[in-house]
């Protein structure tokens, strides 16, 4: 499969490198305008990058969209003359929903990707979905691509795509933000700063992994922890006193209509 990125940034980065090291029958070619990032670009063997985006996907059957949304405007223009019509053209952009791709490149084959930065380590998750004009040897190459990256979920419905952008694409940050929480608690009562950290980021780690491989429900697993008038039931208690529930909900909704917002370019 041969394929052609439009910008070389992180997340194109973690994409490329898990493509190259998984040993998929692949071509990549990067379009990358900044001669910094293609220099960091050409350490990776197998890769090609140019400075010219018509060069990065000519001949390519995925035409990878790696660009921040409000770049969109010109690679669309720069992309209009050359992108054939028996290419696919794969978007990870944020919030650019396929309808807007789709009328601004008159292109129908496209599939729209939401990954998440844990795919840096092999670890993310990635939520898309594809038009009916994609060949049937795309759809599967695109899965077994974001399954080397971690997990994938594909959805027929592209709005399950945007829930998905404000859980599990933001999601990192707001885990980030409870490991960090975590930590500084442990400092407060006393612990060194490493210590605290490396706690706090096992148990998240290995918390994750029980629900993962137990297949129980949060609430399961959260009453096996909890014993009557113990530790752990005083502190749910003060999480529960904070609104914490509450509070995560309200964050992946504020975000979902963050996205919505943007997506109308507001």
């Amino acid at each position: 499969m041969n394929i052609g990125f439009i910008g070389g940034g992180v997340m194109a980065e973690a994409i490329i490198a898990g493509i190259l090291d998984s040993g998929l029958n692949a071509q990549v070619t990067v379009g990358e305008p900044v001669a910094a990032r293609r220099d960091a670009l050409s350490k990776h063997n197998g890769l090609t990058v140019t400075a010219d985006n018509a060069q990065a996907i000519s001949g390519a059957e995925i035409v990878v969209l790696a660009v921040k949304p409000q770049q969109f405007d010109s690679v669309a223009d720069s992309l209009a003359d050359v992108l054939e019509e028996n290419q696919t053209v794969l978007s990870i952009m944020a919030g650019v929903k396929m309808h807007s791709i789709g009328l601004k490149l008159n292109h129908r084959r496209l599939i729209r990707v939401m990954p998440n930065t844990p795919m840096q380590v092999r670890q993310g998750i990635s939520a898309w979905t594809a038009t009916d004009e994609v060949p049937d040897e795309v759809i599967d190459f695109t899965g077994k691509m974001l399954g080397e990256l971690g997990d994938e979920l594909k959805f027929s419905d592209e709005r399950y795509v945007d829930i998905a952008t404000a859980l599990s694409a933001s999601g990192p940050a707001y885990v980030f933000t409870f490991i960090e929480s975590l930590a500084d608690a442990g400092v407060k009562l006393g612990l060194p700063s490493h210590v605290a950290q490396h706690l706090a980021r096992q148990t998240v780690l290995g918390s994750a992994a029980l629900a993962k491989e137990t297949g129980k429900h949060p609430a399961e697993l959260r009453n096996m922890v909890t014993s009557p008038g113990g530790t752990t039931a005083a502190g749910l208690h003060a999480l529960e006193e904070g609104a914490f529930r509450a509070t995560v909900t309200n964050a992946v909704e504020e975000a979902f209509l963050r996205g919505e917002e943007l997506s109308e370019g507001k």
